[in-house]
């Protein structure tokens, strides 16, 4: 029997606590009744991300598993990309390998799309700040603010917090988006957003609870330069029509889904 969940696990450098990640998934996927899937995608790494990951990836009966290499590092929007692409389930689930975003939370996020009320969802640190327990530094918290904001005022996406690494997604509807994606590092979360929102699709930023873990692969000022370039590039390739044959793939899917089935005729 397939999957009914995908967790994927984009992992750069993560030797250190990548066994106590996988260790928790598994553990709250084993307390389920669904059968499921988690895939773990080494960007590159330089340390022992993968053999920690193998070492740690036990398969079940309802959990399968596996490691996807990646060689050379791309970035976190190609790990992502490439786990989503890979997933054998109807609904597919990424969370960052420090696990900020308790595993716990993932129902929050899968439940409005099995119900067939959203087509992406995506955990957020800002609607709902009661919910973070760890801050993050100062100077790191506020420049995600002004980061958000630069992207609501760009964009036009009606969300607070477009970076927090918990999304879920129907991969039926998004595939041809996630297929189209063209930006690799820290901000491919705002494109495909961005895509999904020029679909059509139905997009819920859904309160999560949140805690800051040491050891982010963000540099505040070198990535943040990159991710504002990142942006406007995302918008001028919108402009070109870059997502045209996309949005128009991803919309058709929607509607069909959406479209009531045919009434069988009753036979006298």
């Amino acid at each position: 029997m397939p999957p009914s969940l995908s967790i994927i696990v984009p992992a750069y450098n993560e030797a250190a606590r990548l066994g106590l990640t996988l260790r928790t998934i598994y553990d709250y996927l084993d307390r389920q009744t669904y059968e499921s899937e988690l895939i773990v995608v080494d960007d590159g790494s330089g340390d022992e991300t993968v053999q920690v990951a193998e070492q740690h990836l036990v398969e079940s009966v309802r959990i399968h598993s596996r490691v996807i290499p990646v060689r050379p590092n791309r970035g976190k929007g190609h790990a992502v990309y490439t786990g989503l692409l890979a997933s054998s389930a109807p609904i597919a689930l990424f969370t960052d390998a420090d696990l900020s975003t308790p595993i716990t939370e993932t129902p929050k996020l899968v439940e409005p799309i099995e119900r067939g009320l959203a087509d992406v969802t995506l955990g957020s640190r800002a609607l709902d700040r009661n919910l973070i327990g760890v801050h993050q530094p100062w100077r790191r918290e506020q420049g995600g603010r002004v980061f958000n904001l630069i992207v609501r005022l760009s964009t036009g996406l009606p969300f607070w917090d477009t970076q927090c690494g918990f999304k879920a997604f129907r991969l039926n509807v998004c595939k041809p988006i996630i297929q189209a994606a063209t930006i690799e590092r820290f901000g491919f979360d705002v494109e495909l957003l961005y895509v999904s929102y020029l679909a059509g699709l139905r997009l819920q930023e859904i309160p999560v609870r949140w805690d800051h873990n040491e050891g982010s692969k963000v540099s505040v000022m070198r990535d943040s330069l990159r991710m504002f370039d990142e942006v406007r590039r995302i918008r001028s390739q919108a402009r070109r029509g870059l997502y045209d044959e996309a949005i128009k793939a991803a919309r058709e899917e929607s509607e069909r889904e959406a479209a009531p089935e045919p009434e069988m005729a009753v036979r006298q």
